[in-house]
């Protein structure tokens, strides 16, 4: 699978996907005066001048042992991370599970209430300290833990206070990790700085080769013929049963579902996800309804909660006239194992419910 986009960590001079030879040649070229356009990566360190402590640095990430990475985060910010990381605070389940996939779990030192509440997908995890939510994250217990690097994501709003009450010591890092246009690179940018190359390595190569297999067989499916679906997720509260909560652009599950070949019926009803009439979608009349609980999920013994919501939607008043529901094209997908860095896994479960001989 291709890469189609830039690896925004500086010392990347040539601006590709990876930092390498190739970005020390670069350097050289530009610090002898060979090549005379200085790009926006070149300058490793930032400190606003090209010259051999930056060829010095490139050298020392090739070589797996930097001081510091300077990179522009999901939120546009440019953060300096003091290297090697030992100590790290990621403030939600995605963000651990990245942590954790990329080789750090020995460096998280505390988490939030999403990952205490997961025993059994984080079950090494239960016992570190509580650091509150990514919403409202407890500032004096992050302190008192006295973290090198703290992961977040890019758009919490005012109330998260982390760039305000945060020292400059701790690096605050924005990365969303669950949009396909970003997910990749993000992790490859939280790989280098927790600096286990195999553990990267080894994601780069099963995202590439699952994704780009499901990417290069939907590409087949003629437009005309590609499955209508109805996405939507488990309300939590009280509603309407005339209503139903729909996903409809510009989330990590609207993408796995494009991704998947699925053309999502909402997609020009309502912006991002919200409340759809139960009516509309009758008369839509998707192929296949997909639901997003976060009951359940990975080693849950018992699938009570999940098999209620699938009921739920196959018995909602008008539903019986679906052909999603006629067909038995009803499916609930736990957000434990289908968004965040296992995005794959959503994918290729979607890709196979949408169209079964891909």
């Amino acid at each position: 699978m291709a890469a189609d986009y830039t690896l925004q960590i500086f010392g990347n001079a040539n601006m590709d996907d990876v930092i390498d030879e190739q970005d020390l040649d670069v350097v050289e070229a530009m610090i002898g005066g060979a090549e005379t356009v200085q790009t926006e990566l070149s300058d490793a360190d930032h400190d606003g001048d090209l010259d051999e402590d930056d060829r010095d640095l490139i050298e020392r990430i090739i070589r797996g042992d930097p001081t510091t990475f300077t990179l522009i985060d999901s939120a546009g910010r440019v953060v300096s991370v003091k290297t090697p990381v030992k100590r790290i605070v990621p403030l939600y389940m995605r963000q651990a599970m990245a942590v954790i996939v990329l080789g750090g779990e020995d460096e998280i030192v505390g988490v939030d209430s999403t990952v205490l509440e997961r025993n059994l997908l984080f079950p090494n995890l239960g016992k570190r300290p509580s650091v509150g939510s990514y919403k409202e994250p407890d500032i004096e217990a992050i302190l008192e833990l006295e973290p090198d690097l703290v992961i977040t994501f890019p758009h919490v709003g005012p109330q998260d206070q982390l760039d305000d009450k945060l020292p400059l010591e701790i690096a605050l890092v924005r990365f969303d990790l669950s949009r396909t246009d970003s997910l990749k690179e993000e992790m490859m940018k939280l790989g280098y700085i927790i600096g286990d190359r195999d553990a990267l390595e080894d994601y780069d190569e099963w995202f590439d080769r699952y994704m780009g297999t499901v990417e290069v067989r939907v590409s087949e499916i003629p437009e005309e013929d590609r499955v209508r679906v109805f996405l939507e997720r488990e309300k939590t509260t009280d509603s309407k049963s005339a209503v139903r909560w729909a996903y409809a652009s510009n989330t990590g599950y609207t993408d796995l579902c494009d991704l998947a070949g699925g053309e999502n019926i909402a997609k020009d009803k309502i912006e991002y996800h919200g409340d759809v009439e139960s009516e509309w979608v009758i008369d839509q009349n998707p192929d296949v309804i997909i639901g997003l609980s976060y009951s359940g999920g990975y080693k849950a013994e018992d699938d009570a909660l999940l098999m209620a919501y699938h009921e739920g939607i196959m018995s909602a008043p008008g539903f019986g006239f679906v052909d999603a529901v006629k067909n038995g094209r009803v499916y609930v997908i736990s957000g434990d194992s289908s968004l965040g860095p296992q995005m794959t896994i959503g994918t290729v479960v979607v890709a196979k419910w949408l169209y079964p001989e891909l």
